[in-house]
């Protein structure tokens, strides 16, 4: 038979590890969660990208024109092309899209005049450098670690 004595002294430095261990595991994704966040308001038409919570650009955008939408609310990126090309309207290009919400996307224009007003089909239009440069800070970080925001 064992002493409770002997049972702590035996065990407790087990279980401290086991418990330090799974705080740690615990605690390391919430460190790296969401550290890209592209922060998209529609009635300003700007887009706010912070990095590990540190506001690092704003840019001008184009989201849905009248008659269209952009979806409002919480999206993590989906599928990512550098070169894609729209099925649906014209075969228009998309550079650097980023794919939120079924169809919907973040990705490059040619028709730079245009940003800074309504002017799309719905999808979140930059200008070319700047969603390459969206493109790249979430491909670095993963898709998991990013978190598209928009709001009315």
């Amino acid at each position: 038979m064992i002493t409770a004595n002997a049972f702590r002294a035996r065990f407790l430095p087990i279980a401290s590890a086991v418990l330090v261990g799974l705080a740690v595991a615990l605690a390391a994704p919430a460190a790296e969660a969401d550290s890209i966040l592209a922060r998209i308001d529609l009635s300003d038409q700007r887009m706010k990208v912070f990095v590990n919570g540190r506001h690092t650009a704003t840019w001008r955008i184009s989201t849905a024109r009248r008659g269209y939408r952009t979806p409002v609310g919480t999206f993590r990126p989906g599928r990512m092309h550098v070169r894609y090309f729209s099925r649906k309207y014209n075969n228009s290009p998309m550079p650097y899209s980023v794919f939120f919400h079924g169809g919907y996307a973040i990705h490059g224009t040619t028709a730079i005049k245009s940003l800074g007003r309504p002017a799309s089909h719905g999808c979140v239009r930059l200008h070319p450098e700047n969603a390459q440069r969206l493109f790249s800070l979430i491909k670095q970080n993963g898709k998991r670690n990013a978190r598209i925001v928009i709001t009315r």
